[in-house]
């Protein structure tokens, strides 16, 4: 199965400026996620339609917590601790594609229990926007995926070069915000990140 990359937005980039990067790196990505915490559903409803403009297939935009605006613009949706259980969004949207942030191997079984289609996982490495946090390393990757059936994506100071280490601890895939996004040339940073997933894992 290939191996996915997930492009995480950074709630500092205008959605203009985040959806212009999105359709550089369109070939390179398999989901773009709207992580927009500050915006009101309108704007990231904008958000969406910006994001097709810029050729971005309405199956690969991911919508974070805001269910309501995943639903009016038929995308996927991403849950954290304190959106709404899994089980509820799936109780009244079947067909809506969910994933869920967690963080132990007890929170991911509970998802995948109550129908989570996938799981984010970390901070795995170091990372700027969780400074001082320690991060949970691929040990806890590794020991999160034999807890779960469901694929589980690695998140947080994800590089091209320690791509190998998160795919041998067992992840389905990498989510990737700066990365990407504060790149000099996006298109490229995406396309080392699809390669390193695609042929390491062979």
């Amino acid at each position: 199965m290939k191996k996915q990359l997930h492009v995480i937005s950074d709630g500092k980039l205008s959605l203009e400026a985040f959806a212009e990067i999105a359709g550089e790196v369109e070939p390179f990505a398999d989901r773009f996620h709207l992580r927009e915490k500050h915006r009101t559903s309108r704007e990231i409803y904008e958000g969406v339609k910006l994001l097709c403009n810029e050729g971005i297939p309405i199956h690969k935009i991911v919508i974070n917590d805001r269910v309501d605006v995943a639903w009016a613009c038929k995308t996927g949706v991403h849950l954290a601790f304190h959106s709404l259980p899994v089980r509820v969004v799936k109780t009244h949207f079947l067909d809506m594609p969910i994933g869920c942030s967690v963080h132990s191997p007890e929170e991911a079984e509970e998802a995948a229990k109550q129908g989570a289609d996938y799981i984010l996982f970390g901070h795995i490495f170091e990372t700027d926007s969780k400074k001082g946090i320690p991060p949970r390393g691929t040990g806890s990757l590794e020991a999160l995926k034999k807890a779960v059936e469901i694929p589980v994506l690695a998140i947080g100071g994800i590089k091209p070069e320690n791509v190998p280490e998160v795919l041998e601890a067992g992840a389905d895939g990498i989510a990737v915000m700066s990365g990407i996004l504060q790149a000099k040339d996006p298109a490229e940073a995406a396309k080392l990140f699809s390669k390193k997933l695609n042929e390491e894992g062979k």
